[in-house]
Order: C-alpha cells, then sequence, then structure tokens
C-alpha cells in the first residue's frame, strides 16, 4: 500500500504509485533497489537476491557469495559440470594433477593434500585418509 509502506533502501516512506517488493516483507522504491556491488537497477525484469539487508544482481552475488573452485577460485555458471573431492569443488578443466598437470577424469585415483590433487602416478598408494 503505497503511503504506508518504508523503503528497505533509503527508510523513506513509499508514497510512489508503484513499489518493488522482494521477499515477503521488504518494499523498496522504484529508483533505490540496485544491486549493492554494481549499482545495477533492480526490477521486475532480473533476478534479485538479499544478502544481509542488501540486495544483489545474479552476477555479482554468484561472485561474491556463491561456490568456487577450489583451483581457479572463479565462480560457477548454473551450466557447468563439476568435480568433487570431500569439500573442494572444481571445474572440470580445473581438476589436474598438480604436479604433471593431467586432467583427472571420473574413476581415475587420486589423492587429495590439502588443496592438491594428486594422480595415482604422483602421489603412489593413498596415504590413510585420502581421497581415493
Amino acid at each position: 500500500r503505497p503511503g504506508l509502506a518504508l523503503c528497505a533502501g533509503c527508510g523513506g516512506r513509499i508514497q510512489d504509485p508503484f513499489l518493488l517488493r522482494v521477499s515477503p516483507d521488504l518494499e523498496w522504491h522504484v529508483a533505490c533497489l540496485k544491486c549493492a556491488e554494481c549499482g545495477q537497477p533492480l526490477d521486475e525484469t532480473c533476478t534479485c537476491f538479499l544478502r544481509d539487508g542488501k540486495a544483489y544482481c545474479k552476477r555479482d552475488y554468484s561472485r561474491l557469495f556463491g561456490i568456487k573452485c577450489a583451483q581457479c577460485r572463479a565462480a560457477f555458471s548454473s551450466s557447468d559440470l563439476v568435480m568433487r573431492a570431500r569439500d573442494h569443488v572444481y571445474h572440470l578443466e580445473c581438476f589436474r594433477c598438480a604436479a604433471c598437470g593431467r586432467q583427472l577424469l571420473p574413476g581415475d585415483q587420486f589423492c587429495l593434500r590439502e588443496r592438491d590433487l594428486l594422480c595415482r602416478a604422483d602421489h603412489g598408494p593413498p596415504p590413510d585418509g585420502a581421497v581415493a
């Protein structure tokens, strides 16, 4: 209801004929709903993400808060295929032996030492507690 709502962005009353509602209880002036990182206006045409009371565009939210590749530290897109080793996630092209650079494929035996992946040829038999 215009005139009764307080803008989550500026704190002022929303008396405009239109407002934007994000989440069930946050309302914004149309001009106040912008990405906290890049300033892109966030309206009904783009996806909006909230974190700690701030609004973000999809690109910045993914970059700042999304899971990142354990090797290259880049964010993943929704279409990326990934490889996992314990709590680490890798792009397929980043899932490589740290010693020889060989790409590790599903079914390959490897060892994870801290953040380094090692193929079977470079680590020998898996030590106790290693991922194989």
